[in-house]
């Protein structure tokens, strides 16, 4: 089983570079050529989600990527270090940062709360990516949220 890592700043920029990759592993590992758009577009939208919910919480921890070659299947694993709901405050990063949704101080009751428009965002990435992906898993825990999709890999012919 063939692995390769990638660990990037949480930033925009970075996005894209991430998609290459994915692309081009998914490339070499055998995923057919008709369904390599699907996984540039989910691995963006993963990639995206991450970044966001790392900016929106201060974390400055790197996204992760991790892209995995099996025997019949290929499988992107996106991670973040965003604590799901219900879990504690991380220590070391801004008081409150990763604390789970509630009301935001200072913002009046009648003003949209700014994580409301990312929980929004939020569901939207993940419905975009369970439309591109038949094989998508999305966990959270205290340590943070992964969305693992996998697609399967084109069979090899051998002609005699």
């Amino acid at each position: 089983m063939a692995t390769v890592e990638l660990r990037f700043s949480a930033q925009p920029e970075h996005v894209r570079t991430a998609r290459l990759v994915a692309a081009a592993v998914a490339r070499r590992a055998g995923v057919d050529e008709a369904v390599l758009d699907e996984v540039r577009l989910a691995v963006g939208e993963a990639c995206s989600r991450a970044v966001g919910l790392h900016r929106s919480h201060g974390i400055t921890a790197p996204v992760s990527v991790v892209l995995t070659e099996e025997e019949k299947s290929f499988s992107i694993e996106v991670g973040d270090e965003v604590p799901g709901p219900g879990a504690e405050p991380a220590s070391g990063g801004p008081a409150g940062a990763s604390a789970a949704r509630g009301a935001t101080p200072g913002v009046g009751l009648d003003e949209p709360e700014p994580e409301a428009d990312a929980h929004g965002e939020d569901e939207m990435g993940l419905a975009v990516i369970s439309g591109l992906v038949d094989d998508v898993e999305v966990r959270s825990g205290v340590k943070g949220g992964v969305i693992r999709m996998s697609w399967p890999k084109t069979p090899v012919t051998v002609l005699p």
